[in-house]
């Protein structure tokens, strides 16, 4: 009973800290658009500003979602889940208090600052935290309602976009965010043992008090990018999981990045329409990983699920690209009730391959991987979103952008036909050497 109240206490913290995020979403490509190109409905320095705010962050999540999540294995996921929720407050006050042109790029320096030190940790961290209170055969069902908690949120902080004003959004965005922090704080239970946990915090603070400070070896002597190539060659599933997961962010990336401004410039959308597709894609994603994947994960497996989800995440993008009318594009969001079965059955299947008392490497592993995709996908797509919406383009189509996006995620679909189970048998704990360094 108290393991189920505190994975109840824990999907009300990401529903909480997600609507937080996802209730701002449709009204900030408006919000660039007017700061940086006023009365435009095209705007390359708009799009370029916001490939570059995800490179940088890719950059900084890289690095710093490995430590994050060994340092969670050291200190506690409720510790570690408290920076990340305090600091996201902060970007949501300045919009909240004004979005003219200055305020904007204070909000956008800021945001990429506080997105470099932990973009996507809240949801790292939480996959941690499931893999440390439910048992190898029921993950990826878990992780699979913790999906679609966040999808619900999706949906919700959508909806909410409609009856609020833009200034009103901010405001009540900043305001849940206080409350998740501080419902965290209140309801949410530690899931490590306190017995581990000052095991490798003292383990942690033998490694402060030796780094010289001179030379920085805190870096050095704390696993964070070490532990990544450790476990990719520790473990041949998991180098699977890490293509599949590069792959397929790399195409989500691209989708996200050229989406919004190419129905804008092709249709004419605005805040509303971009929260209805959101809303109808996070519907979508709610059924699927609520409903349909707690029965079908056990039935066919998580690798073919996985399969069946990246197929269709793929046709979801190509159908976008060649939209050819307003309604195309509310008729692609309805494959999401397919397309978003991946990353949970991803996330389960690398959860498998390593001990109980590594999850949060492994979880900040994969995190640092898909914000990769997030440097890589940036510097690809800006160009090709800005060249095809243009005047001067090659040729006239303006989806490009999101077809090569949908070839992204078809090639991780070919690859995760490749991807082999491990049984959790073959469970390695890397915890058992006194350096990750030992199996490279």
């Amino acid at each position: 009973m108290e393991e189920v109240r505190g994975l109840c206490h824990l999907l009300m913290t990401v529903f909480l800290s997600s609507l937080s995020g996802f209730m701002v979403v449709p009204a900030i490509t408006d919000i660039t658009m007017a700061a940086v190109c006023p009365g435009k409905d095209e705007c390359s320095l708009a799009i370029y500003l916001t490939g570059i705010q995800h490179a940088v962050i890719g950059m900084g999540s890289l690095v710093m979602m490995p430590m994050v999540g060994n340092l969670s294995d050291a200190y506690g996921r409720k510790t570690m889940l408290t920076i990340p929720m305090t600091l996201s407050i902060f970007p949501l006050a300045i919009l909240a208090y004004s979005r003219s042109r200055y305020y904007y790029y204070a909000y956008y320096v800021l945001r990429t600052l506080i997105g470099m030190l932990c973009d996507g940790s809240v949801h790292c961290l939480a996959l941690a935290y499931v893999a440390d209170k439910v048992g190898e055969g029921r993950r990826a069902s878990v992780f699979g309602i913790l999906s679609g908690v966040s999808s619900s949120a999706f949906i919700c902080g959508s909806l909410s976009s409609h009856f609020m004003s833009t200034a009103s959004t901010f405001q009540v965005a900043g305001i849940m965010a206080i409350v998740a922090l501080v419902y965290m704080k209140i309801f949410l239970p530690e899931s490590l043992p306190k017995e581990d946990i000052l095991v490798k915090a003292t383990e942690t603070e033998c490694l402060l008090e030796k780094a010289p400070k001179k030379n920085f070896q805190l870096y050095k002597r704390l696993p964070s990018f070490d532990d990544l190539v450790c476990l990719l060659r520790t473990s041949p599933a998991f180098l699977h999981v890490a293509v599949v997961s590069f792959l397929s962010h790399v195409a989500e990336t691209g989708l996200n990045a050229s989406l919004f401004y190419f129905l804008k410039a092709q249709f004419h959308f605005d805040k509303d329409e971009f929260a209805d597709l959101i809303m109808i894609a996070g519907f979508a994603g709610a059924i699927s990983q609520l409903v349909l994947m707690p029965i079908l994960a056990p039935a066919i497996g998580e690798e073919r699920l996985l399969s069946v989800g990246l197929f269709f995440c793929s046709l979801h993008m190509l159908l976008h690209s060649i939209a050819w009318s307003p309604w195309v594009p509310y008729a692609a969001a309805l494959m999401s009730v397919l397309a978003t079965f991946g990353m949970p059955c991803l996330r389960s299947i690398a959860s498998k391959q390593f001990g109980p008392n590594e999850q949060g490497k492994v979880q900040g592993c994969v995190t640092g991987l898909s914000s990769f995709a997030n440097i890589v996908s940036p510097l690809a797509f800006s160009p090709l979103i800005a060249t095809f919406l243009s005047d001067d383009a090659p040729f006239h189509f303006p989806g490009f952008s999101i077809m090569i996006a949908g070839l992204a995620a078809m090639l991780a679909f070919i690859q995760s036909l490749m991807m082999t189970a491990s049984r959790s048998t073959t469970a390695y704990n890397l915890s058992d050497s006194n350096s990750p360094r030992n199996f490279v």
